[in-house]
């Protein structure tokens, strides 16, 4: 289990990335969902022992990972937004390099933990290609696998979706499912869909604040009877706008569908819809926003 207590930090800028933060994350899937400029990212860079906080504790298991970052890191699998290889060098080589890096320097125990990853990851056939020449989704899948060196106990990834299509978003997806189910895997984005998808608990973080957090259908639950719905001509949106509690409005066949928030019926041909996590983010995003 990983704790974080009044976790603050203040870059030299005089920016507030983080503002006591508080969480408690079990073992599982634990999405932390936020818009860009949130936060997540200096959140999962101070977990990471990247960077020291301004303030704050975190234990894992523990481990005082700001007192012993080292003891952390030797059971830590990261997967950071942007992470950097040597294009030229295959797959299967660079794994090898890192495993070593990693500690594994028994070479015939080396070679079956290289394997073994490549294989979980769907990489074997393409082990010798140079990295140069993957696909962003076959880039994404190689940085699991050496997030995965070591067996560790705590695993972070950091937008790990993004821009990818949705092919290979589903493989990848089955790919966090599976490791998810004996770690504890930090999943930081801000597409809702990946914590719907996989998350059994999970936290918004809004100006470096955790402002809800809780089981994905819990949250849900707590929308029911106030999510209402309207499909309007696009002219429509901003009149609906100035008169309700607007979360969300997508375009469907050239239509605009407008959700609001409210626990009475708004009138106006609304009609109450169920909750999603969309409906749960957004509506949170607008209180904290509004509150600020």
């Amino acid at each position: 289990m990983l704790s974080i207590k009044d976790l603050s930090h203040i870059y030299g800028n005089g920016v507030q990335a983080l503002s006591g933060v508080n969480l408690t994350v079990p073992r599982g899937m634990f999405g932390l969902l936020g818009p860009n400029g949130a936060g997540k990212s200096t959140l999962m860079r101070t977990v990471a022992t990247l960077q020291q906080p301004t303030a704050g504790q975190i234990h894992f298991d523990g481990i005082d990972v700001l007192a012993d970052p080292m003891a952390l890191r030797r059971t830590l699998g990261y997967l950071p937004q942007e992470f950097g290889v040597y294009p030229r060098i295959s797959a299967e080589d660079m794994l090898d390099h890192l495993a070593v890096l990693k500690g594994l320097t028994h070479a015939k125990e080396r070679r079956e933990v290289v394997t073994a990853l490549l294989q979980q990851t769907n990489l074997y056939p393409v082990r010798k290609k140079a990295l140069a020449g993957y696909s962003g989704g076959m880039r994404q899948r190689f940085g699991i696998a050496q997030a995965l060196l070591g067996e560790p106990k705590l695993i972070i990834v950091d937008e790990p979706t993004a821009g990818l299509d949705p092919e290979e978003r589903n493989r990848f997806h089955n790919l966090l499912s599976e490791i998810g189910e004996n770690v504890v895997v930090i999943l930081s984005t801000h597409i809702v869909e990946d914590v719907a998808d996989l998350c059994q608990n999970m936290a918004i973080i809004v100006g470096g604040r955790i402002v809800a957090e809780g089981e994905p259908l819990s949250l849900i639950e707590g929308m029911r009877g106030r999510i209402w719905r309207k499909v309007v001509d696009k002219a429509e949106v901003a009149d609906h706008q100035a008169r309700h509690q607007v979360i969300s409005t997508r375009l469907f066949a050239g239509r605009s569908v407008v959700h609001v928030v409210s626990d009475n019926d708004p009138g106006d041909g609304f009609e109450p819809v169920p909750g999603s996590l969309e409906d749960v983010y957004f509506s949170t995003l607008r209180a904290s926003r509004a509150a600020a």
